[in-house]
């Protein structure tokens, strides 16, 4: 079995949403006064690659703490939208070509080649997204969950977040964001692993999404 690691390092200069603060990393304790060494680590929690539950949008929802651990594991597909240029669609032709997959698949992860911009100021910029169909469809056959290779789910102009409550309002979906190293994944299917920290009433978290393919 091969294990491939699809999260980003955080890091105090890593990209964050625009107006969020980065990541703070401060020493708490030293090999030299205390003979150990103890870091203060402080982060919002949709940093880095990250996955939002019902609960980042809508009072009462689901939150990552509340969904069983198989939540975020499972069969997963990636399907290839690396044809798209900046401003491009996600649309069902995209997931068409691997239809028996992505059938299969509790989760599926668009691959539109946009990690190659982490930490350049094009990442921000108009990325590929989703179409409102493609949001039914995830949420019309029960998948688990939904990973992208950029900053969001939604366009950086829509400030409501509209296809995020699309998933978001009626349905136990999880979204990863921020993802790394699809390009590593062929066709076909794999295992995906992407735990969340277990902390209370969680709206989001970090979250380390390994694939591992047999």
């Amino acid at each position: 079995m091969t294990v491939i690691d699809l999260t980003h390092v955080i890091a105090p200069d890593m990209p964050v949403y625009p107006g969020t603060e980065g990541p703070k990393f401060l020493p708490a304790n030293s090999y030299e006064q205390d003979g150990f060494k103890e870091t203060l680590l402080t982060m919002y929690t949709h940093t880095g690659t990250h996955m939002d539950p019902p609960a980042h949008l809508f009072a009462g929802r689901t939150t990552l703490d509340a969904f069983p651990v198989s939540q975020f594991v499972g069969k997963a597909v990636v399907i290839d939208c690396t044809d798209l240029s900046e401003g491009g669609r996600i649309t069902m032709d995209h997931i068409q070509r691997q239809k028996a997959d992505a059938e299969q698949a509790e989760f599926v992860l668009f691959h539109t080649g946009w990690s190659r911009y982490w930490g350049t100021e094009r990442y921000f910029g108009d990325y590929p997204c989703i179409t409102p169909q493609v949001a039914d469809y995830l949420t019309a056959s029960g998948k688990k969950g939904v990973g992208l290779d950029t900053i969001g789910l939604d366009p950086i102009a829509d400030a409501d977040l509209t296809l995020h409550k699309r998933l978001f309002r009626e349905h136990d979906i999880v979204i990863i964001e921020n993802l790394d190293n699809l390009d590593r994944l062929g066709p076909g299917l794999f295992t995906l692993c992407a735990l969340p920290l277990r902390h209370a009433d969680a709206d989001g978290s970090p979250i380390r999404a390994v694939a591992m393919v047999d």
